[in-house]
């Protein structure tokens, strides 16, 4: 069954018992796009990658991978992705290329494509001469490589990565989203959970997932865009978390979070908020050495949709939560 869209998910929700892990997710995804699932850890991000992989059957909703459907088809839909847990599934005992050849069995490659396979993939993630090494002795980010080739190893169409960078240096994560932009270059749809804002910016279009609902979904730029608050970037001397304490008590400031080595503060009223916490922060003698109205980052656009999200929890009484 072919379709122009690789995913296709609508109203999807999963219970478990009293709980709602999920709650009515809608969202589609192009061929061959970066797709972005974005959220704080225990958003349901997982819980509903699980469900597209025919691993979870939903509670309602429905929803169709490769064109398949995800209660009814979900043998057709493992033979169209690959998966990339967030606890990366090798066998430390086992070299790289062991790992593969096991994986390339369970995919069903026949032998001779299997041995081409394996080399490919490796040379694609940039293992092929650390073959021989066991998988225990790899760094975390090379196995974080080698679960990506076991992920590809079968030329899946459609690509679920989840959490794949979680605890991996920056170095490596920007390496790793190379590879998957190679990989989108070949018009593979990627899929990929991430609560990293860097890395939400690498992606086509996101969406947001919060205590299990989608909260906002567009490109990067539009999410940014959406902010309705003016940004205040904030850089104190010394005492950043001084700083921060005594700029979130102002009544002229929405909210405001640590962004490098300043603050970003939110507000709808910019001069008078301006006036205030440079009054706030003299009267503690704490000196600032730089302040300006800058453009919404895409986490100034991740708090203030969580900050709208959590006032419509708060009207609406005990919110859900997820995995």
């Amino acid at each position: 069954m072919q379709t122009e869209k690789a995913i296709v998910v609508k109203d999807l929700t999963k219970d478990f018992g009293k709980f709602r892990a999920v709650d009515r997710v809608s969202f589609e995804v192009q061929k061959g796009e970066i797709f972005g699932f974005l959220g704080p850890n225990g958003a349901g991000k997982s819980t509903t990658i699980r469900m597209l992989n025919g691993l979870l059957l939903p509670s309602s909703g429905t929803g169709a991978v490769a064109g398949y459907d995800i209660i009814r088809e979900t043998d057709a839909i493992k033979q169209h992705i690959g998966y990339m847990s967030q606890r990366f599934s090798l066998y430390e005992d086992l070299t790289a290329e062991e790992n593969l050849t096991f994986f390339g069995g369970v995919y069903g490659l026949p032998p001779a494509r299997l041995q081409q396979r394996t080399a490919e993939a490796l040379r694609q993630v940039g293992l092929l001469e650390r073959r021989g090494e066991l998988t225990r002795n790899l760094a975390l980010g090379l196995r974080q490589r080698l679960a990506l080739a076991s992920a590809i190893l079968h030329e899946p169409p459609i690509l679920f990565l989840d959490e794949p960078t979680s605890g991996v240096a920056p170095i490596s994560r920007r390496n790793f989203w190379d590879l998957i932009y190679s990989l989108a270059d070949k018009g593979v749809t990627v899929l990929v959970t991430t609560h990293y804002m860097d890395e939400a910016e690498f992606c086509d279009r996101l969406v947001l997932i919060y205590q299990g609902r989608l909260i906002a979904q567009g490109t990067p730029r539009e999410l940014k865009a959406a902010v309705p608050e003016e940004i205040i970037a904030v850089f104190p001397d010394h005492r950043l978390g001084e700083a921060l304490e005594l700029i979130r008590k102002l009544p002229q400031v929405a909210e405001a979070a640590v962004f490098g080595d300043g603050l970003h503060v939110a507000t709808t009223q910019a001069p008078a908020a301006e006036a205030a916490l440079k009054e706030a922060l003299a009267a503690e003698g704490i000196a600032i050495r730089r302040l300006g109205r800058v453009e919404p980052s895409l986490e100034d656009a991740f708090i203030s949709l969580i900050e709208q999200a959590e006032a419509g929890n708060r009207d609406r009484g005990p919110g859900a939560g997820g995995q």
